[in-house]
């Protein structure tokens, strides 16, 4: 191939959708060893110009030319065959085979092609390879559900290398990477850029993008908004640009002040987790948040209160009054509701409709003399989606069609119609764009005001010291402190994240 034309051009690229126009006339160009980092709101275009390159759709019009040559991938798999990979958000991986198996699945090295035996060596070796040119610390016999998020996103992110790529796309990588490892990709993305390879970068994270990126290309509404040098940019441009208005404020402020505490939790431990012995307490009105490594128990903690993980001890209280919540069905009917930290895993029902997940938790409410009314949930739907402001072109699209910050207002939404007293988020605006998180802050707020109780687990230390009143930290599995709102600053908060560590 000639080095003469850009490693990648997408030129007028549109699609279409029954009742929404996603790309109008959309064009990317990408240079060898570049990083470009691609930012837009949720349903602004990215994930639906990326699927159109990576064969999952096929465009409408326009044309994709990879080093000057006009391709047309049928499949993910012709994308790869071709050099370009992607590393998807939401992992879709095979959890119950190894790593090694992971990175191979469907193309598997063989003795013969008369004789379709696995060479199970020559796997492990090239993994181990692979792993290691990476400085990726895992081994390739580990069943994939034995590692956490981020290891696994790692896993992944060694997938796509695997593939000899010349361009690579990440969507939203660091969302389940904690400060470490995020620095340990951005290292991995410098390497593949000294090896020409061409980076896109989706991500909402302004700090990431000016460090890593060469370019930002930013789109709005299906549509081209700009694409320029990332040093010439701002995080106030970028925001302004993305949104199409000024936002200044990125963190709305509370009026009212937290009241009495609402809830306590004594002594509670994890009968199958790490969590120990942990107790705090919520007030009226407040939003407590909760910092802590990868793997501290943050998650763990939301769980036992939720009752979706098994409580080994402790007790909770809720308004003066013991609740045993042992399962999340009895957590909301006595006023809970949780968040959970992976969408795709256990958020969304993906084979059912907006609608229906968004009325799923408060089915009793839509009940007409022992039957479901279809009349009252669409209405009722139809009432969250324009308040959340969803962008879907039908109630009755699939969920697993909507952009994820799009899904994640649905779930946002099905939690609020059952009028929790205390609402439990964990990482509540991940892969959620400055403007869809200004709207879920100013939700959280108007909870607030009505005198519920939030906690909220956020691995952005911007979030945290913007929303939370008081923060707890966790650390190895139990709590480490609590700091008040004049003590929290993120070099306080990571001295107690590393406190059991």
């Amino acid at each position: 191939m000639s080095n003469k034309h850009p490693l990648l051009q997408m030129e007028n690229i549109r699609k279409s959708f029954p009742g929404v126009l996603a790309l109008d006339g959309v064009s990317l160009t990408l240079h060898r060893g570049e990083v470009l980092a691609l930012m837009g709101e949720n349903g602004a275009g990215k994930s639906t110009l990326m699927k159109c390159l990576f064969g999952i759709h096929r465009p409408d019009g326009g044309r994709i030319l990879l080093e000057g040559e006009p391709v047309e991938f049928k499949s993910p798999a012709d994308a790869m065959g071709h050099g370009v990979a992607m590393v998807h958000q939401e992992l879709n991986q095979a959890l119950k085979l190894s790593v090694a198996d992971n990175l191979w699945l469907g193309r598997f090295p063989t003795l013969h092609s008369l004789f379709p035996w696995i060479r199970d060596g020559e796997i492990k070796s090239r993994t181990r390879e692979v792993l290691e040119s990476l400085d990726i610390r895992t081994d390739p016999d580990t069943p994939m559900e034995k590692l956490s998020v981020s290891e696994r996103q790692m896993a992944e992110i060694a997938k796509a290398v695997s593939y000899d790529a010349r361009v690579i796309v990440f969507d939203e990588p660091t969302s389940s990477l904690n400060e470490n490892e995020a620095e340990k990709l951005f290292t991995i993305i410098n390497m593949l850029r000294c090896g020409g390879v061409g980076v896109i970068y989706i991500s909402h994270k302004m700090r990431e993008i000016l460090e890593i990126a060469d370019r930002v290309a930013i789109m709005r509404d299906g549509k081209n908004v700009a694409a320029e040098p990332a040093k010439d940019l701002t995080t106030d441009r970028i925001i302004s640009l993305m949104v199409g208005r000024e936002l200044t404020n990125r963190y709305p402020k509370r009026d009212t002040p937290p009241g009495d505490p609402i809830l306590q939790v004594e002594g509670i431990s994890g009968k199958h987790s790490r969590l120990r012995a942990a107790s705090l307490s919520l007030r009226a009105g407040e939003v407590l948040g909760i910092a802590g490594l990868d793997g501290s128990g943050r998650s763990e903690l939301l769980e036992c209160i939720f009752g979706l993980g098994r409580r080994g001890s402790g007790v909770i209280i809720l308004d003066g009054k013991e609740v045993e919540n042992r399962s999340p069905s009895e957590a909301i009917q006595n006023g809970f509701a949780l968040l959970t930290e992976e969408r795709r895993a256990t958020g969304i029902f993906g084979a059912l409709s907006v609608e229906e997940n968004t009325v799923i938790s408060s089915l009793r409410d839509y009940c007409v003399l022992g039957l479901l009314s279809s009349r009252r949930m669409r209405a009722v739907a139809e009432e969250c989606r324009k308040d959340m402001r969803i962008k879907t072109p039908s109630l009755k699209a699939k969920i697993s069609s909507l952009s994820g910050g799009n899904q994640q207002k649905v779930i946002f939404g099905r939690w609020l119609l059952t009028q929790p007293r205390v609402l439990l988020l964990d990482e509540p605006t991940r892969g959620v764009d400055v403007g869809a998180k200004y709207e879920i802050y100013k939700l959280i707020n108007r909870l607030c005001e009505q005198g519920r109780g939030v906690i909220m687990v956020s691995s952005e230390m911007e979030e945290l010291l913007g929303m939370a009143d008081r923060v707890a930290v966790m650390s190895g599995g139990m709590l480490a402190g609590i700091l008040q709102k004049d003590e929290m600053t993120q070099e306080a908060i990571m001295a107690l994240a590393t406190k059991y560590v």
